[in-house]
Order: structure tokens, then sequence, then C-alpha cells
């Protein structure tokens, strides 16, 4: 039984291994226009919601500008008719 085994281990040994290719052609692993295309439309997508960000975000800070400026005239206002009561 040993013997056989260590027939077995010595032709498993002997037996040759592959050598290695060159690779894959360079034609099986680029994307091509798919990808490319697919990819500049995530980058265009990306932009332009950036930039829509931006916008909402410009917008939502003028209106609470506004918000303020109109809350301080009411104010003022309120103290102005209050001021006139009184006096």
């Amino acid at each position: 039984m040993g013997e056989l085994l260590l027939k077995a281990g010595v032709w498993l040994a002997a037996t040759p291994t592959p050598s290695p290719t060159s690779g894959p052609s360079d034609d099986s692993v680029t994307p091509g226009v798919v990808g490319f295309t697919v990819t500049f439309l995530i980058a265009v997508a990306a932009v332009l919601l950036v930039l829509d960000m931006t916008r909402r975000i410009r917008r939502v800070r003028y209106r609470a500008e506004i918000a303020e400026k109109l809350d301080a005239e009411k104010a003022e206002h309120q103290d102005d008719a209050d001021g006139d009561s009184r006096g």
C-alpha cells in the first residue's frame, strides 16, 4: 500500500503544469463603446444632480433670509403699534 502511495505521489509530482499564457487579448477585456457610454451617462447624471442640489440649497437659503427679514419687519411694526397705543 505504501509503495502504491509513493508511486502516485511521484506520478502527480511529475505531471507538468500548464505554462502561463500571455493573458487575454485586449479586445476581450476592454469595456468598449457600451462601457464608455454607460460611464459617461453616469458622470453626466452626477453633474446634473450636483447642480440641481446647489440650486435647491441656494433657494432654501434665500427663502430663509426673506422669512427672517419679514419676521423682523413684523416685529418692528408691532413694537411701533404697541408704542403708539401706550403713549
